[in-house]
């Protein structure tokens, strides 16, 4: 798309990867299921809440791949189960286990685990969001079958491991500037990011930022505002945005187009890292405000 400030911006589709383990989630899980294989798990813990994009993915990759799952989930029980738990449990056959939002915000993976009892020798962990090294590695290849690099890269962030591997797919290449939209509300994010890089190669990158100042309030939050851009721009190019993530980062470039931070003659790729599983349960909440 050509904006008229003469700026071009372009989506890297990466939600249309996989019906189920969409975007980001395909890439994060992609080293991680290889390795699972190598050390003979036969079953997959992770963690999430009750509408995480990760919890549905780990299961469909765990239905794809042969292994056991289960989901660890922030909260308590609630039926009927929402459209993600929903089909993480009915169609792709994970089991789910609720603890309590105290013990799963004071408590560390391993001691959660130990106190549901749900350890064996086979079982493999996949942190939270699903980054590790072997994410962060998988995410690399975001950016590997690009043809030619942008002016700006964007990409909406959560955890960070999305943006930490294509900083480190990117490599340091002056010329491209890769630029975060935080769903999360404060300042902590870059530092998360700049420790992710160093556990993952050791190196430091200075030709990135995150930008915070379109989270509407925070995670899961939002406004009418970003619910009208959200269906203003699906009428328009067709193209389905996620409440959490993809809308926000979108909504973020968009301002700053209007605001001239882009300069005539550049052009902006934005990565698509999927999430859109998570409409139906947004619509079931808020009352069908999003109408792709």
């Amino acid at each position: 798309m050509t904006r008229s400030s003469g700026v071009e911006l372009f989506i890297k589709r990466e939600d249309l990867l996989h019906r189920f383990i969409s975007g980001n989630k395909f890439r994060k899980l992609k080293y991680n299921l290889e390795h699972a294989k190598k050390l003979n798990a036969t079953q997959l813990i992770t963690f999430g809440g009750a509408y995480s994009n990760h919890i549905l993915a780990v299961a469909a990759a765990g239905y794809e791949h042969y292994f056991q799952t289960i989901g660890i989930i922030r909260g308590e029980e609630i039926h009927p189960l929402n459209p993600t738990l929903d089909k993480a449990q009915n169609m792709f056959g994970m089991q789910l286990r609720y603890v309590d939002r105290s013990s799963y915000r004071n408590q560390s993976d391993k001691a959660l685990i130990k106190m549901l009892g749900i350890a064996g020798a086979t079982s493999y962990i996949i942190p939270e969001g699903g980054t590790n090294n072997l994410a962060i590695k998988g995410c690399t290849e975001i950016v590997a079958d690009l043809k030619r690099l942008p002016d700006y890269l964007c990409c909406s962030c959560g955890t960070g491991g999305t943006i930490a591997g294509i900083i480190s797919g990117i490599n340091g290449v002056a010329a491209t500037k890769i630029l975060g939209f935080s769903s999360l509300k404060g300042e902590f994010l870059k530092r998360d990011v700049e420790k992710l890089l160093l556990a993952f190669n050791g190196q430091k990158y200075q030709n990135w930022d995150i930008n915070t100042h379109f989270h509407f309030g925070g995670y899961a939050r939002f406004k009418p505002a970003l619910i009208d851009f959200i269906n203003h721009f699906w009428d328009l190019h067709q193209v389905p945005l996620d409440p959490i993530y993809t809308g926000k980062m979108m909504y973020g470039i968009y301002e700053l187009l209007k605001d001239g931070f882009f300069k005539k003659g550049q052009n902006i790729m934005a990565i698509h890292t999927g999430g859109l599983q998570g409409i139906e349960g947004f619509n079931q909440r808020h009352g069908n405000l999003i109408h792709i």
